[in-house]
């Protein structure tokens, strides 16, 4: 099962990320952070199999969370969440180590 730590400041998106997550067999919510230090904290505290990150959060955002997560632990995969469009910040994102990058108007797949 992937423990899945979900990092977004908006609670209605966390909230939609977590039913999506419970709908998927094998994945887990494992915890939730609302700011970039947080998401530190929990990732120094806790092992998850992968993080999905939103790019614009309070205090730190998401690409300064990200260098400093792949500083650390450079094998935990980083899924980058973002309202902003994939020609803003998707390079950016992807060269810095993300995994992948996703913008928050994507469908979902059947």
């Amino acid at each position: 099962m992937l423990k899945i730590l979900i990092a977004d400041d908006h609670p209605v998106v966390r909230r939609g990320l977590k039913q999506i997550i419970a709908d998927t067999p094998d994945m887990a919510v494992g915890d939730e952070a609302t700011d970039g230090r947080e998401v530190l904290s929990k990732v120094r505290a806790s092992d998850y199999d992968v993080v999905l990150l939103d790019i614009g959060m309070p205090g730190m955002d998401g690409l300064d969370v990200l260098t400093q997560l792949k500083h650390e632990k450079p094998r935990l995969p980083v899924l980058m969440l973002s309202m902003y469009p994939e020609e803003q910040f998707a390079v950016r994102a992807l060269r810095a180590g993300a995994s992948g990058y996703l913008t928050k108007e994507a469908h979902r797949m059947n």
